[in-house]
């Protein structure tokens, strides 16, 4: 009954009633929006982090990370990768060797990064066969390259030359090879296309002379909520025997600036909020103040207060649901739109995202929690914005009321 009572009260106002559904509307709309962009723009980063190339945890030799040198390798053999698979929420198990080398051809030379990869298991996690631009993709025991697209364009070759290799291998030894370009790679993230050579791994450990040894092990697990708890089994299973790091821990940067950005949108929205947060109770103190007799006469009638109060809270949180269902009304279909349709930057503005390596396109999130998020904010506000006509109810003076 005073449900009943409270959606009636509603609409004896409508404009008032509107202008507050309005506000809480429109916040929940772009509160949504910026949230699904945020996390959706996270998520690639992420993506693009473990996805193309680090993976969300990898073992290496102790101090391997510190030093990043041929010095630090590990043995790694069947036994260790099936203990490493066997872990729980490990998916992949991809073992690398890593180091740097002058790539030379004709008059142009260039120092990069040298990574010796399984073909098949590194397809199976980074996908890295999806982006081959010209030529073919590695094969298991195969003796060629594939470049980086700006690697390849600054060396100036093109599929089938054939580049000269220089490094130092194990313990100083000489490592020299010649190398033919199997493959060029384009990576719709523009800081991989300045990474490097990608060369099969026993013809990695060939040319580094460290026979059965790898620099990393890198693994990807079921979603990043499971890092740390398979970082800690890891840790339990091997003790100090290896050096076993998570993709933050390895990239600090753009944890700290994904953090830094949730920060600053934590104050963004809860200035947004605020303003909603106004606009409900300033349509409280305004129904209030119309309806001061009203209540006044309800109470002489016979009408307890906690009865009041309660028909009042009803009308308050009606106002914030009807604002919520609407705004989820229009922010569902839109996010779901835009989550598989992002949106591309062009021009000086996507040039200006690859500066900073980053890929030149909006994406969006549809992960339950930014919906629901709306909700648990909405019913704070309304709980407190309900302290103004809970206080004032039971402060309520018949005679004052009834002369108003």
């Amino acid at each position: 009954m005073n449900l009943k009572l409270a959606w009636r009260n509603l609409w004896r106002n409508k404009r008032r009633t509107l202008i507050t559904v309005a506000s809480i509307f429109f916040g929940v709309l772009l509160s949504t929006f910026m949230t699904s962009m945020q996390e959706g723009t996270y998520s690639r980063m992420i993506d693009n982090v473990v996805g193309f190339y680090s993976g969300y945890v990898q073992v290496h030799a102790p101090d391997y990370w510190a030093n990043k040198t041929i010095e630090y390798t590990l043995p790694v053999n069947d036994s260790l990768l099936k203990a490493i698979g066997n872990t729980p929420d490990v998916k992949t198990v991809v073992p690398r060797l890593e180091s740097y080398a002058l790539l030379s051809f004709q008059d142009n030379t260039k120092g990069a990064a040298l990574l010796g990869i399984d073909p098949e298991k590194e397809n199976q996690m980074t996908n890295l066969a999806h982006w081959i631009d010209r030529g073919s993709y590695l094969q298991n025991g195969d003796d060629g390259a594939l470049l980086a697209f700006n690697l390849a364009r600054n060396l100036g070759v093109e599929v089938g030359d054939t580049l000269v290799v220089i490094s130092q291998g194990f313990h100083g030894a000489s490592a020299a090879a010649l190398l033919p370009v199997r493959g060029i790679l384009k990576f719709p993230a523009p800081t991989m296309n300045n990474l490097g050579a990608y060369i099969d791994l026993n013809a990695a450990q060939d040319f580094f002379s460290v026979p059965d040894r790898c620099t990393s092990i890198v693994l990807m697990v079921n979603g990043y909520s499971r890092v740390d708890q398979v970082k800690s089994r890891l840790v339990a299973k091997f003790g100090n025997r290896y050096e076993i790091m998570t993709w933050d821990e390895m990239d600090p940067l753009t944890k700290n600036m994904i953090d830094a950005d949730r920060s600053g949108a934590y104050i963004t929205k809860g200035i947004l909020y605020a303003l909603v947060g106004f606009g409900i109770f300033g349509t409280v103190i305004m129904m209030m103040a119309e309806r001061r007799k009203e209540m006044g006469v309800l109470i002489a009638i016979g009408m307890q207060k906690h009865k009041l109060g309660t028909t009042l809270f009803y009308e308050t949180l009606l106002i914030g649901l009807v604002g919520v269902i609407a705004g989820f009304a229009v922010s569902c279909p839109l996010i779901l739109y835009l989550v598989y349709h992002p949106i591309p930057f062009t021009g000086e503005t996507a040039k200006a995202y690859e500066q900073f390596g980053f890929e030149p396109v909006m994406y969006f999130s549809a992960k339950w929690f930014i919906f629901a998020r709306q909700v648990l904010i909405v019913f704070i506000l309304v709980l407190l914005v309900y302290l103004y006509p809970l206080a004032k109810t039971a402060r309520l003076r018949l005679t004052k009321a009834l002369r108003a």
